[in-house]
């Protein structure tokens, strides 16, 4: 009986952990492309962010997001899209080559109180499930946290 009760609490304590980690997933928003555009941008090698998001960079939010871009109060289920593809310059154009990365911010303050209230995560290349965040966003919210706190953690502006 008395293996059975500790087996029971680690199978319990085990299910709790793996409930808490899957609740601070963020997932890979669907059709995001067909949310609101706010805006695109191109860093250059010599941008102080250019390692690693030089490229050209396309902002898209969802609905619940737009408000937050005037008052820089993100609304709980905000979501935030940074897609970011290399720089193809030729031919006296500068055009899209391949997708480097999907960033994702999404407000949930109840499950990411260490990172501003914000999930990060983003996904390599085109994937829609190899992720790139291994530190739970701590590194994601640590520059957010020092370059634009006053505007929610959301370095985005609307044009």
């Amino acid at each position: 009986m008395k293996i059975s009760k500790i087996g029971s609490i680690a199978v319990l304590a085990m299910a709790v952990f793996a409930c808490a980690k899957a609740d601070t997933k963020v997932d890979y928003p669907e059709n995001f492309q067909s949310w609101n555009h706010v805006k695109s941008m191109v860093l250059y090698a010599d941008h102080a962010l250019a390692d690693p998001f030089e490229g050209i960079h396309h902002i898209y939010a969802n609905d619940v997001a737009m408000d937050g871009f005037d008052s820089n109060k993100f609304a709980e289920g905000s979501v935030i899209v940074f897609d970011l593809f290399e720089n193809n310059e030729g031919g006296g154009a500068l055009q899209e080559g391949p997708r480097k990365l999907t960033g994702v911010m999404v407000k949930d303050s109840k499950h990411f109180s260490k990172t501003g209230g914000w999930g990060f995560e983003g996904f390599a290349g085109s994937s829609k499930d190899e992720r790139l965040v291994s530190d739970g966003g701590a590194g994601c919210y640590a520059c957010h946290e020092s370059n634009v706190k006053e505007s929610d953690y959301v370095f985005s502006k609307t044009r």
